[in-house]
């Protein structure tokens, strides 16, 4: 297995390899191949992820997460038509 980089960094949800909010461009790029042709698995995926995110970001800033996690986490992924 492959070691792969751009992964987040749990409480802060930043990516390891770039440092900025994840999913990073370059994880929103594996996951849509992780997850080719199931986009409904792919937005399960990321509405758990977000889940944890927004407790553990909570808890980093006092009670309050970021207000912009839905669009973050799942609101890029969507069907084609």
């Amino acid at each position: 297995m492959r070691f792969w980089p751009h992964l987040p960094s749990r409480p802060t949800w930043r990516c390891r390899a770039c440092g900025i909010a994840w999913p990073c461009s370059p994880a929103k790029l594996r996951l849509l191949g992780e997850f080719r042709g199931d986009r409904v698995a792919l937005a399960l995926h990321l509405a758990a992820l977000q889940a944890e995110a927004v407790e553990q970001l909570a808890q980093l800033d006092g009670g309050a997460p970021p207000g912009d996690l839905t669009e973050r986490f799942v609101g890029w992924v969507h069907a084609r038509g």
